[in-house]
């Protein structure tokens, strides 16, 4: 990140050649050029603002379709490191497998239970005894604690002709009792005394319940993992919900992966320390969330520890009438995978990218960085809409932040620094959570990577070529990628983590020892291997016109110093299958979810909506990707799409010729 006047700022002239570049000394003039720049992405960034240029079946037509017009047609199912599929089978109790009789080791089980409870003796309250008798007799008051144990029927023989008096009875009899005995008048206006088979009813399924859970979850240790299933709820959403009615900080729930809101998704989740009944009783209180599968651990999740997700995914309103394209298509796919892009969620779904305000972050430019934060977007969160306007047309912090929404976490942080101490545009970018200022300078090496992925694919196709990467196998030497003359740095990364590559050879091209899927693409940073063949150049190409050097991304600023890593340049999902379906009402539900399963008792073979008649048609696909492999890029592969991002969906979606 490379200290850079703060009076100057790149600013690219529509038609005209973007490598041109104005320096403007004017500061207001600068505050001009920002807005302008931008807007002409007053539509938002698209996918070749950010590198996403080519296909690796170009040669074949996609076909338009409706994504995500339902929650439903969005599932998705954490993978486990063992490669277990996630689902909710249970909530706590209710099994998906069909119900039926107690088995004969149940009815035992109930029946002993039953006698543990005969052989400890009810205890009266001497004051209720007392009473008791008063109202009735010693020998009834007998009779009614020794039913407790026989189960047998007892009638009384002294009437009770007025009513608050059969009423009171009633009352005491079940107070004193704790609900264990029923009582009923007779026309006689005696009473008949029972067991309460309702009462014992429910302490024999909260037993069961309870057995249930224990049985499933294991001895009792340190961490309580557990299934979540959600609907239309961001990870991080259902971690607060529960951290709030569990009384406990948010950092105590840990999980592999976040989850996108717009869907139905399904994962593993951790509490340190808790109760597997408190956890389960849950379910009564949330909405649209599920908790199941309860396993104590001995370790919590952590982030990362997950092979990928399943996908399952509904397109409707298919353009298609002969579906050949679409086999086709979705046949290349499952054959020959798709470019690894980072998709668009990457970049944000602002006017102004992600990865243009990391761009002047690395720079060290801090003052465009935060004009960039603050500045009137087209595409922005409207409630945030005035506070921009009061920024850039008073330069006014105290007002513009009392104008913001709390959500827009950077953008009030930054403007609780420059009430107190204006023009301190370092400590305002500091003062944004770590989480989302080093979102800025990664989405910048995201951009970089499509840029070269895009390039290499365009030259080279999907053949390895002498110089291309790929991660250093087990016994295989590693080197220090980094540049000897470094000063030392101490990454807060642990090093054993870092994956190491190397050149491969025409000799391994030759003997078909290594292919494209084996080829990984770096982001820049002083950590990594850049390609020794002419794709070096177009890392130095990309990045001079944005006042970047791919061998110098060391920084005084540790965190805005970025090591690098590999990511391959194709993915290749696994477990693909599709269903073709015809229907005709537009919002029926093709998929069931896990919850749909569970509750009606059904099998995966429900899962798929059966053919149908209509005139519609909406094709089903089923995937698996690796971690930080993303569903847009696969779908953009098959349908020739823009995946440009509009809030939580997509754009009407267009076919590219």
């Amino acid at each position: 990140m490379t200290t850079r006047p703060s009076d100057e700022i790149d600013f690219k002239i529509e038609n005209e050649n973007p490598s041109k570049k104005i320096k403007l000394d004017n500061e207001e003039v600068k505050t001009l050029a920002v807005s302008q720049h931008y807007s002409a992405h007053n539509a938002g960034i698209t996918e070749p603002d950010v590198g996403i240029k080519e296909y690796i079946s170009a040669g074949l037509s996609g076909f338009k379709g409706t994504l995500k017009q339902r929650y439903t047609d969005f599932l998705v199912n954490e993978v486990e490191k063992n490669g277990n599929v996630v689902h909710l089978t249970d909530d706590g109790y209710q099994k998906s497998e069909p119900k039926e009789e107690p088995k004969e080791e149940e009815k035992k089980e109930s029946t002993e239970e039953a006698a543990v409870e005969k052989k400890e003796p009810f205890v009266l309250d001497p004051e209720d005894r007392a009473k008791l008798v008063a109202k009735l007799d010693e020998e009834t008051v007998e009779n009614m604690i020794e039913l407790l144990s026989t189960g047998t029927k007892l009638q009384t023989t002294k009437p009770i002709e007025a009513k608050d008096d059969r009423t009171a009875i009633h009352q005491l009899v079940r107070s004193a009792f704790k609900s264990k005995l029923e009582t009923k008048t007779t026309p006689e206006n005696t009473f008949i005394i029972t067991l309460n088979n309702n009462s014992n009813k429910n302490n024999n399924k909260r037993n069961r319940f309870k057995k249930i859970l224990a049985a499933a979850a294991g001895p009792t240790k340190a961490f309580l993992h557990f299934t979540v299933y959600k609907e239309n709820k961001e990870t991080m959403q259902v971690a607060h919900m529960l951290s709030k009615f569990l009384r406990i900080p948010p950092k105590s729930i840990q999980y592999a992966g976040t989850k996108d809101r717009r869907g139905v998704t399904v994962q593993r989740a951790s509490i340190a320390k808790m109760e597997i009944g408190r956890l389960a009783g849950m379910n009564k209180t949330l909405r649209g969330i599920t908790l199941g599968g309860f396993k104590f651990e001995d370790a919590p999740l952590k982030l990362g520890e997950l092979q990928g997700n399943e996908f399952l995914i509904t397109i409707r309103d298919v353009d298609e009438k002969n579906t050949e394209n679409v086999d086709k298509a979705l046949s290349s796919l499952k054959e020959n995978g798709f470019i690894n892009y980072y998709g668009m969620q990457r970049f944000g779904t602002f006017s102004v990218s992600t990865h243009t305000i990391g761009t002047h972050i690395l720079k060290s430019d801090w003052k465009t960085a935060v004009e960039l934060i603050l500045s009137p977007q087209e595409l922005v969160i409207p409630e945030s809409v005035e506070a921009r306007k009061i920024w850039a047309e008073t330069k006014d912090a105290s007002k513009a932040l009392a104008a913001m929404p709390r959500k827009c976490v950077a953008e009030s942080s930054i403007l609780g620094v420059l009430v107190k101490t204006p023009n301190s545009y370092l400590n305002a970018i500091m003062q944004v959570p770590r989480n989302l200022r080093m979102m800025y300078g990664h989405a910048y090496q995201s951009y970089v990577w499509n840029m070269v992925a895009s390039e290499r694919i365009k030259r080279f196709g999907m053949k390895p070529i002498v110089g291309d990467l790929v991660i250093l196998e087990n016994g295989e030497n590693a080197t220090n990628t980094a540049e000897d003359d470094q000063d030392d740095f101490t990454e807060d990364v642990k090093q054993e983590t870092f994956i190491r590559a190397r050149p491969i050879t025409q000799e391994e091209i030759d003997s078909g020892a290594k292919t494209i899927y084996d080829i990984v693409i770096p982001t820049p940073g002083f950590d990594i291997l850049y390609p020794e063949n002419e794709l070096k150049q177009v890392y130095i190409d990309v990045m001079k016109e944005d006042g970047l050097d791919p061998d110098n991304m060391r920084r005084n600023l540790r965190e805005f110093s970025l090591a690098g890593s590999y990511r391959h340049l194709v993915a290749k999902p696994g477990a693909v299958q599709w269903w073709i379906r015809n229907y005709e009402e537009s919002d029926v539900q093709m998929v069931k979810t896990d919850l749909d399963l569970l509750k009606g008792n059904l099998t995966e073979e429900d899962r798929i909506a059966k053919e149908g008649e209509g005139s519609r048609t909406a094709v089903i696909l089923k995937l698996q990707l690796a971690s930080s492999q993303y569903a847009t890029m696969a779908l953009r592969e098959v349908m020739k799409i823009d995946t440009t991002r509009r809030g939580d969906g997509f754009d009407v979606q267009v076919k590219k010729d």
